[in-house]
């Protein structure tokens, strides 16, 4: 049976418009319709549990993790197994009957809150047509553009909100804007100007999850500090660690301490080994290859184990698909997924015992190091001598390049725009953007490291710190700092990075590779008009914009 499919949430959607057969990102038109129903599902939870919000209602924490959850598994890249999809369905109408119960009369109701799930999977799938992007070809493109930005917003809200919870962290404001955010995704009566103002509270909460992510990490693994990290390999059995999760990444640590295992990080786990409670542990190596995009070449036939703890999983080849493992909200039709157990643990013997079999690494590489660690505690620490060799003139301009990597042509930018950055001035970069260029050398200016490694895709809030605390000490306002944003996208937590950015009113941000499919003509325009938001050129043009006037 074939299903119609559409997904434009990515920056690598076919042709730059949407992929309508099969997904740039390895995902089915059937995992596509299972998607969009889930989403349609949680759109009609929304529109009850609004209704118990207003009269005072608190909902349930396990009904606001599965709203998390079934957005964070409909984010690029993380969950490709239908039975996943068709069994979070069947607890989506659960969870909908049991509010629809406690309704008695609904202000809110939407076509997505009358409808009920159909019991076999065709006919899920038959519905799912319903909740497709483009079902409602009436519908105004502008509209349609804020509705779906919203959605992305959330989605890169929930990943961050997943990896806190997991750790014992949340936002109670935050937990309450997924219903009303997506609510209002389903309310006609809201003009273009009404879901602007949404958009904009979407990026307000994505600062505030990033900021309990920060305290969530901090305060369980102290604050990250200047760290050599060994980019190289190591003789022995080994277990590669990718994703974004530092208490998967933890755990894995303590059951392999003294079995002579190598656990390296990869991908956006990098910034682990800045945190000291985690790099305290002798087994943390080092760090594994380059961004996600390139895994398939990466772990082609290694003779060890992969554990896939969040988003970045493609599709996985046949020379490694017996070694790779996935936890958490990630998933492939035939992969081993190792879940918790009743206590809330994770048993990882099974990867263990595998890494062991494999007996990994022949013999060493020669180690090469490079730094991380410089969140915003590390690098404010600096404050004073940065002031200080802003005003005498030996640091000129502060960069912050970063965002997600991809495999789209054109992402080279990045790499010769950090290369030709002048040697008087320090680049920031976070996400796993940074692959593209944070193996070489920078050298030094004004007795710092020219290349400051920030941290993962959250920390764009350690930035936001950084550039907070230095237009204090300067007495001014960020878009007066000697400072260029230059980000990259790919998915939908770099679509709630910019939101933040843009609700705390950060403007002149350098935008690429290419500008995302699902803001329309009209919606970009307002952008641009509103935030100065720049389209990437070339790095000769867009560094000779940055540095051609002291402030923006």
């Amino acid at each position: 049976m074939d299903y119609p499919m559409f997904c434009y949430q990515c920056e690598q959607t076919a042709g730059g418009k949407g992929c309508t057969k099969v997904g740039v990102c390895g995902k089915t038109p059937e995992i596509a319709a299972l998607q969009d129903l889930l989403i349609y599902q949680i759109k009609g939870i929304s529109c009850y549990a609004k209704e118990l919000i207003e009269k005072g209602e608190k909902i349930d924490k396990d009904i606001v993790s599965f709203v998390e959850n079934s957005l964070f598994t409909t984010l690029t890249n993380v969950n490709f197994d239908g039975d996943v999809h068709e069994k979070m369905l069947r607890q989506s109408q659960d969870i909908k009957q049991s509010l629809r119960s406690k309704v008695s009369s609904c202000n809110n109701c939407c076509e997505q809150a009358t409808y009920n799930l159909s019991d076999t999977r065709d006919q899920m799938l038959e519905d799912a047509k319903h909740a497709g992007i483009m079902y409602d070809k009436s519908l105004d493109e502008d509209i349609r553009s804020l509705r779906q930005t919203i959605i992305y917003g959330l989605k890169g809200i929930s990943a961050y909100g997943h990896q806190a919870r997991e750790l014992g962290y949340y936002n109670d404001q935050v937990d309450e804007f997924y219903f009303r955010a997506l609510q209002a995704t389903t309310d006609d009566k809201l003009t273009l100007e009404d879901l602007i103002t949404w958009t904009i509270r979407t990026g307000d909460m994505s600062v505030a999850i990033m900021q309990k992510l920060d305290e969530a990490n901090t305060t369980i693994y102290k604050h990250p500090a200047p760290h050599k990290v060994n980019v190289h390999v190591k003789k022995g059995p080994f277990i590669v660690v990718s994703g974004h999760d530092l208490k998967d990444l933890e755990m894995l640590l303590k059951q392999t301490q003294g079995k002579g295992i190598n656990i390296y990080t990869h991908g956006e786990m990098i910034p682990c080994h800045g945190y000291p409670e985690l790099n305290k542990y002798p087994h943390l190596a080092g760090n594994f290859g380059g961004a996600w995009q390139d895994q398939q070449k990466e772990f082609d036939n290694i003779p060890g184990c992969i554990l896939m703890t969040t988003n970045c999983l493609m599709k996985p080849r046949d020379s490694y698909k017996d070694r790779i493992f996935t936890t958490s909200v990630v998933g492939w039709d035939g992969v081993k997924y190792l879940g918790k157990n009743d206590n809330g643990d994770k048993d990882f013997s099974e990867i263990i015992n595998k890494a062991l079999e494999l007996g990994g690494f022949k013999e060493d590489q020669e180690p090469h190091e490079i730094l991380v660690g410089f969140g915003h505690n590390a690098t404010l620490s600096h404050a004073p001598a940065i002031i200080d060799a802003v005003k005498s003139g030996k640091l000129r301009h502060f960069f912050l390049i970063g965002g997600c990597d991809g495999a789209r042509a054109g992402r080279n930018y990045f790499t010769e725009f950090a290369k030709q950055v002048p040697k008087d001035c320090i680049i920031l970069t976070l996400a796993c953007g940074k692959y593209r260029f944070n193996k070489l050398e920078f050298g030094e200016v004004a007795g710092l490291p020219r290349l400051l490694d920030v941290g993962q895709c959250n920390d764009a809030y350690s930035a936001v710190r950084i550039a907070l605390a230095l237009a204090d000490a300067f007495d001014t306002d960020v878009n007066s700092l000697p400072l260029s944003i230059v980000l990259s996208w790919y998915e939908q937590k770099a679509v709630a990075d910019l939101l933040a950015l843009l609700s705390l009113g950060i403007k002149g941000i350098y935008l690429g590779p290419t500008l995302p499919a699902f803001i329309s003509p009209n919606v970009l325009q307002y952008l641009v008009d509103t935030f100065d938001i720049k389209p990437i050129s070339t790095p000769e043009k867009d560094l000779a914009s940055c540095l051609s006037v002291p402030t923006k």
